[in-house]
């Protein structure tokens, strides 16, 4: 049976989870009531700091979802992933347009990577 590391555990749930070379990410969130810029730039810088605590970085992210409450933010939101993800390393990847925490958020983004 493999150990299971749990990052930044609290009562509900934890930021990451690592299991068999695998780190899962909880869903970010960026500062509510933001712009959808300022928000995914919250939330990339976010995941970073997560994968690094988990011994991994984003050259090796897996899988992204990604969540917007409005699809009309779509690109607003690609010009931050695209300019992030480094050329080469793009997981795959589904977005779609949900009812999020609280209106003030419009954009929530689950990573699934590498250990490593």
């Amino acid at each position: 049976m493999s150990d299971i590391k749990r990052i930044e555990t609290g009562q509900r749930m934890s930021q990451a989870v690592i299991h068999n070379g695998t780190v899962y990410l909880a869903g970010q969130v960026g500062t509510a009531g933001a712009s959808v810029t300022d928000q995914t730039k919250a939330i990339v810088s976010q995941i970073e700091t997560l994968l690094k605590k988990a011994g991994s970085d984003k050259t090796r992210m897996l899988y992204a979802q990604i969540w917007l409450a409005d699809m009309a933010d779509f690109a607003e939101m690609n010009a931050v992933w695209d300019a992030w993800v480094p050329a080469g390393n793009a997981p795959a990847r589904a977005a779609g347009e949900a009812k999020l925490a609280t209106p003030e958020y419009t954009v929530e983004i689950i990573v699934t990577a590498a250990a490593g």
